[in-house]
Protein backbone atom coordinates (compact mmCIF):
# COMPACT_ATOMS: atom_id res chain seq x y z
CA UNK A 1 0.00 0.00 0.00
CA UNK A 2 2.81 2.48 0.68
CA UNK A 3 3.81 3.00 -2.97
CA UNK A 4 0.66 2.05 -4.32
CA UNK A 5 -0.29 4.01 -7.86
CA UNK A 6 -1.72 7.74 -7.39
CA UNK A 7 -2.49 10.39 -9.86
CA UNK A 8 -0.09 13.24 -10.23
CA UNK A 9 -2.23 16.51 -11.79
CA UNK A 10 -2.20 19.65 -12.63
CA UNK A 11 -5.59 20.80 -12.89
CA UNK A 12 -7.59 24.34 -12.44
CA UNK A 13 -9.72 25.88 -10.35
CA UNK A 14 -12.00 28.27 -8.69
CA UNK A 15 -12.85 29.50 -5.25
CA UNK A 16 -14.98 32.29 -3.61
CA UNK A 17 -14.34 34.27 -7.26
CA UNK A 18 -10.60 33.55 -6.88
CA UNK A 19 -9.21 31.33 -9.92
CA UNK A 20 -6.00 29.13 -9.41
CA UNK A 21 -3.97 26.57 -10.56
CA UNK A 22 -3.31 23.71 -8.44
CA UNK A 23 -0.95 20.34 -8.69
CA UNK A 24 -1.48 17.56 -6.61
CA UNK A 25 -2.20 13.79 -5.85
CA UNK A 26 -5.56 12.23 -5.95
CA UNK A 27 -5.28 8.35 -5.51
CA UNK A 28 -8.34 7.97 -8.13
CA UNK A 29 -9.04 9.33 -11.11
CA UNK A 30 -12.54 10.33 -10.75
CA UNK A 31 -11.52 12.22 -7.41
CA UNK A 32 -9.59 14.89 -9.07
CA UNK A 33 -12.89 16.30 -10.66
CA UNK A 34 -14.55 15.00 -7.78
CA UNK A 35 -13.72 18.56 -5.47
CA UNK A 36 -15.97 21.07 -6.38
CA UNK A 37 -13.29 23.82 -6.79
CA UNK A 38 -11.69 22.46 -9.32
CA UNK A 39 -12.84 23.07 -12.59
CA UNK A 40 -10.42 21.37 -15.57
CA UNK A 41 -7.86 18.68 -15.09
CA UNK A 42 -4.98 19.39 -17.71
CA UNK A 43 -1.93 16.86 -17.27
CA UNK A 44 -2.96 13.78 -15.18
CA UNK A 45 -0.34 11.00 -14.76
CA UNK A 46 -0.67 7.39 -13.10
CA UNK A 47 2.53 6.66 -10.89
CA UNK A 48 3.45 5.15 -7.64
CA UNK A 49 3.00 7.10 -4.18
CA UNK A 50 6.38 7.54 -3.72
CA UNK A 51 7.54 8.74 -7.14
CA UNK A 52 4.53 11.26 -7.26
CA UNK A 53 5.64 12.89 -4.10
CA UNK A 54 9.19 13.63 -5.61
CA UNK A 55 7.87 14.68 -8.76
CA UNK A 56 5.44 16.99 -6.81
CA UNK A 57 8.41 18.14 -4.37
CA UNK A 58 10.56 19.39 -7.55
CA UNK A 59 7.58 20.79 -9.19
CA UNK A 60 6.80 22.63 -5.77
CA UNK A 61 10.51 23.50 -5.80
CA UNK A 62 10.60 24.90 -9.37
CA UNK A 63 7.21 26.89 -8.85
CA UNK A 64 8.62 28.46 -5.52
CA UNK A 65 12.02 29.21 -7.17
CA UNK A 66 10.31 30.99 -10.28
CA UNK A 67 8.18 32.72 -7.54
CA UNK A 68 10.40 33.87 -5.52
CA UNK A 69 12.93 35.46 -8.46
CA UNK A 70 9.86 37.09 -9.86
CA UNK A 71 9.23 38.39 -6.36
CA UNK A 72 13.08 39.76 -6.60
CA UNK A 73 12.59 41.26 -9.37
CA UNK A 74 9.28 43.53 -8.14
CA UNK A 75 6.68 41.55 -10.16
CA UNK A 76 3.76 41.76 -9.07
CA UNK A 77 1.60 37.59 -8.74
CA UNK A 78 -0.89 37.69 -6.74
CA UNK A 79 -0.54 34.65 -3.63
CA UNK A 80 -3.95 33.14 -3.79
CA UNK A 81 -5.60 31.67 -0.90
CA UNK A 82 -4.74 28.24 -2.40
CA UNK A 83 -2.96 26.54 -5.29
CA UNK A 84 -0.80 28.70 -7.72
CA UNK A 85 -1.98 32.28 -9.32
CA UNK A 86 -3.45 32.41 -12.72
CA UNK A 87 -0.72 35.21 -13.58
CA UNK A 88 1.35 31.98 -14.14
CA UNK A 89 0.40 30.72 -17.34
CA UNK A 90 -0.69 26.95 -18.01
CA UNK A 91 2.02 26.31 -20.71
CA UNK A 92 4.84 27.40 -18.02
CA UNK A 93 3.14 25.20 -15.45
CA UNK A 94 3.21 22.69 -18.33
CA UNK A 95 6.16 22.76 -18.98
CA UNK A 96 7.41 22.23 -15.83
CA UNK A 97 5.44 19.53 -14.88
CA UNK A 98 6.53 17.55 -18.38
CA UNK A 99 9.75 18.47 -17.23
CA UNK A 100 9.81 16.98 -13.82
CA UNK A 101 7.74 14.01 -14.64
CA UNK A 102 10.36 12.98 -17.79
CA UNK A 103 13.49 13.64 -15.99
CA UNK A 104 12.42 11.16 -12.73
CA UNK A 105 12.39 8.19 -15.26
CA UNK A 106 16.45 7.92 -15.38
CA UNK A 107 17.39 7.81 -11.89
CA UNK A 108 20.81 9.73 -12.45
CA UNK A 109 19.72 12.27 -14.91
CA UNK A 110 16.83 13.02 -11.79
CA UNK A 111 19.64 12.88 -8.99
CA UNK A 112 21.30 15.95 -11.18
CA UNK A 113 18.47 17.92 -11.91
CA UNK A 114 17.17 17.45 -8.62
CA UNK A 115 20.64 18.89 -6.97
CA UNK A 116 20.35 21.95 -9.20
CA UNK A 117 17.22 22.80 -9.00
CA UNK A 118 17.86 22.54 -4.98
CA UNK A 119 21.56 25.01 -5.61
CA UNK A 120 18.85 27.08 -8.05
CA UNK A 121 16.94 28.44 -4.65
CA UNK A 122 19.64 29.60 -4.04
CA UNK A 123 21.65 31.14 -7.04
CA UNK A 124 20.94 31.67 -10.54
CA UNK A 125 22.48 28.87 -12.67
CA UNK A 126 23.58 31.13 -15.45
CA UNK A 127 26.59 32.04 -13.94
CA UNK A 128 27.49 28.59 -13.32
CA UNK A 129 26.85 27.78 -16.96
CA UNK A 130 28.84 30.72 -18.74
CA UNK A 131 31.48 30.55 -16.13
CA UNK A 132 32.19 26.67 -17.27
CA UNK A 133 32.11 26.07 -13.94
CA UNK A 134 29.70 22.71 -15.25
CA UNK A 135 30.58 20.42 -18.13
CA UNK A 136 28.53 17.63 -20.02
CA UNK A 137 25.23 16.58 -19.40
CA UNK A 138 25.23 18.82 -15.74
CA UNK A 139 25.76 21.85 -17.79
CA UNK A 140 23.01 20.39 -20.07
CA UNK A 141 20.41 19.89 -17.25
CA UNK A 142 21.53 23.54 -15.25
CA UNK A 143 20.62 24.92 -19.32
CA UNK A 144 17.23 23.65 -18.94
CA UNK A 145 16.49 23.76 -15.48
CA UNK A 146 17.48 27.76 -16.04
CA UNK A 147 15.08 27.80 -18.82
CA UNK A 148 12.16 26.62 -16.71
CA UNK A 149 12.64 29.59 -14.75
CA UNK A 150 12.72 32.33 -17.29
CA UNK A 151 9.12 33.11 -16.99
CA UNK A 152 9.12 36.93 -17.29
CA UNK A 153 5.16 38.82 -16.88
CA UNK A 154 3.70 41.17 -18.96
CA UNK A 155 2.77 42.93 -16.01
CA UNK A 156 4.24 45.80 -14.75
CA UNK A 157 6.91 45.80 -12.59
CA UNK A 158 6.05 47.01 -8.89
CA UNK A 159 8.03 50.34 -8.45
CA UNK A 160 8.67 50.35 -4.56
CA UNK A 161 9.00 54.15 -3.34
CA UNK A 162 9.73 54.20 0.64
CA UNK A 163 8.31 56.85 2.40
CA UNK A 164 10.90 58.94 4.17
CA UNK A 165 10.99 58.39 7.85
CA UNK A 166 10.70 61.99 8.96
CA UNK A 167 7.21 62.57 7.40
Amino acid sequence: MQNSPQYLFLASGHKEGEGFWIIGIKNCDEYILDDKNLLDCHRKELIGNESAKAILFAINLNINNLLNALKNKNYLIERPSMGISFDIPLDILESIFDFWLDIYKNKEAWETCLGLLKVRKRISLRNLIEGGSLKGNSKKWATEIETLHNYVPNSLKLEKLNDPMWK
